[in-house]
């Protein structure tokens, strides 16, 4: 761990426990952060998402960059203030649809071990300070479905990974954080 600021920072939690507004907090002094949104760009076609990321929009602060999206290695390879990753969930979702796991595409188990890949090292050499976001699943309900289940259990590997490779790690549940490392 690098003395003072910790410079990868990983935040888990469940669904609405706060996750995004505490890792928005670690980096509010800030005036120069690159905002990383993972998530699909809101086109109309589905309000509750749109509300979501509309929420998050207005509680950044309007000197923060916004990028949208899943080009992680890019991101986090080029130099720059701190980022934050928001969120390595949907980055999966995105990247399991691109590589074309749900289609079963070939070589996609391939491509999708190679993004997986690339992100944790981008994460690891990163040379900015970043600060990523990712939803806790594996103490939930088991899914239903065997798409549910293995998309649980990719998260889970790459929260893992992701988690080995930082300074400190973060747990909220029920809006309290927890330090884990």
């Amino acid at each position: 761990m690098i003395l003072g600021r910790p410079r990868r920072v990983l935040v888990l939690g469940g669904a609405r426990s706060g996750k995004s507004r505490f890792a928005e907090n670690l980096l509010r002094r800030r005036g120069d952060v690159d905002y990383v949104a993972c998530g699909l760009v809101p086109d109309g076609t589905d309000a509750e998402w749109d509300d979501r990321v509309a929420e998050h929009r207005a509680r950044r602060p309007l000197s923060w960059r916004t990028i949208e999206t899943v080009d992680l290695p890019t991101v986090l390879g080029t130099p720059g203030p701190p980022v934050l990753v928001d969120c390595l969930s949907t980055w999966l979702a995105r990247t399991m649809d691109h590589c074309g796991i749900w289609s079963d595409a070939p070589d996609a188990e391939r491509r999708l071990a190679a993004a997986v890949d690339a992100v944790v090292d981008a994460w690891v050499r990163s040379r900015r300070r970043v600060t990523a976001v990712s939803n806790e699943v594996g103490s939930g309900i088991v899914p239903a479905t065997p798409s549910g289940r293995r998309f649980r259990d990719d998260l889970g590997i790459l929260n893992a990974r992701v988690a080995a490779g930082s300074d400190r790690v973060w747990l909220m549940t029920a809006g309290l954080p927890q330090r884990l490392r």
